[in-house]
């Protein structure tokens, strides 16, 4: 099953042709090697031939005898067209001792289009910038978006059942093709869970563990159960560190900042600063933090009853991210700003709540979008299904409308 994904095809496609190493990053799983699949039958369908189209998996035994940066250039140099653009796909290009060298050799042939993936256990996010220095661009790909999760689906309107679905049993691309024909919901959480733990232990133990050498893998494994249950909560290192050790699992914060610092390189995690509206600048302390996928939450605490309206917080996050943004939690005076989100056509601000029916709690979330005195766009994005409504300016959405592109 191939799910559609527009929006990282349409990204891609910005990028065709540009004298750019295209490098997909993300978190295992998160459909990298498949997007590869889908933009090439894009190029197709656009009229390149498939002559034109080198694709090697480094993990297939196929090309195991490419594992020398040199054999792996002669390769596909051998194989380009002189005569026309050549769309060249290197997955999980990590495992060539040297690859950039590699790299750099069909980066400067005028006639070589080429798009890399690397798993995160040899490069995380951040090392691509020393190995190939100012030539590349990277994108970022997540688990599936509401959107790309609910066309499986194919259904004309909005249902919450499949929005339960996606938090409950999480949003990487397997998972629909798991969940085909089964209806039993105890049967879905098992074949989930199964499926969540093999990705959570080798993200934790290969990604993670083994690149920072920690061999501590159960205060590892503490302190990601201690991010996942407090996601959308401002934190610092150190009440982590205070917190965790007053419990009885002693850990210094410069150990918790190099555990948080791998699972971010991982992008199982994600940090978000702290932005002050009125003084314009980035405060150092209390950050927010979410995960790549709610499922790994559940998976993580169990069946514990869950905090919604940080859950929801985390999907408003992720879908921010998914769109472009550049996002930063705020500050103004005494209140908080769920997101700040930076875009190529301006600043949005944002609210998350699961219903805002009480008119204490519409108050409490409004609050903080009426300190705000600049007239960039304003949103209240709740699960309440009213008609749309504009409260002085701030716009209220439901946010599942939002998220599948309809409100």
């Amino acid at each position: 099953m191939l799910i559609k994904r527009p929006v990282y095809i349409e990204r891609l496609f910005a990028f065709k042709d540009k004298q750019l190493i295209k490098i997909l990053t993300g978190i295992r799983r998160c459909g990298k090697s498949t997007l590869f699949e889908l933009y090439q039958n894009e190029l197709i369908n656009q009229g390149i031939s498939a002559e034109q189209i080198h694709n090697i998996n480094l993990e297939d035994p196929a090309y195991f005898e490419l594992m020398d940066w040199h054999v792996l250039y002669d390769h596909i140099n051998n194989r380009l067209l002189a005569d026309k653009m050549n769309y060249v796909f290197i997955d999980e290009i990590q495992n060539v001792k040297d690859f950039q060298k590699a790299a750099d050799g069909l980066f400067i042939k005028k006639n070589v289009d080429l798009y890399l993936t690397g798993s995160n256990s040899k490069i995380q996010s951040g090392e691509w910038a020393t190995l190939l220095s100012g030539r590349y661009v990277e994108i970022q790909i997540f688990p599936l978006s509401f959107k790309e999760y609910f066309s499986v689906y194919q259904k004309p309107a909005v249902n919450d059942n499949i929005f339960a679905d996606y938090l409950a049993y999480g949003s990487f691309p397997q998972i629909p093709q798991l969940m085909e024909g089964i209806s039993d919901s105890n049967t879905k959480k098992m074949l989930s869970v199964q499926y969540l733990e093999g990705i959570y232990n080798t993200v934790v133990l290969k990604d993670v563990a083994a690149n920072r050498k920690i061999t501590e893998i159960g205060r590892l494994e503490k302190v990601a159960k201690f991010i996942a249950s407090a996601i959308g909560t401002e934190i610092s290192i150190k009440k982590i560190s205070d917190t965790m050790t007053s419990d009885g699992v002693k850990i210094l914060p410069l150990t918790v900042e190099n555990y948080l610092d791998g699972l971010r390189a991982a992008y199982i995690l994600y940090r978000v600063d702290r932005y002050d509206v009125k003084g314009k600048k980035l405060l150092k302390t209390l950050n927010k933090y979410y995960l790549a996928d709610i499922g790994l939450r559940r998976l993580l605490l169990g069946d514990k009853p869950e905090d919604s309206g940080h859950v929801l917080e985390n999907i408003v996050y992720l879908e921010l991210l998914r769109r472009g943004y550049r996002v930063y939690t705020g500050k103004v005076a005494e209140h908080e700003i769920d997101f700040i989100a930076e875009g190529i056509n301006g600043t949005e601000y944002y609210q998350a709540a699961q219903t805002v029916r009480s008119g204490e709690i519409l108050a409490r979330e409004l609050a903080p979008l009426n300190m705000v005195r600049d007239h960039n766009p304003k949103f209240l994005l709740t699960r309440d299904y009213e008609p749309a409504v504009s409260h002085n300016g701030i716009k209220q959405l439901n946010v599942l409308e939002w998220l599948l592109g309809t409100a």
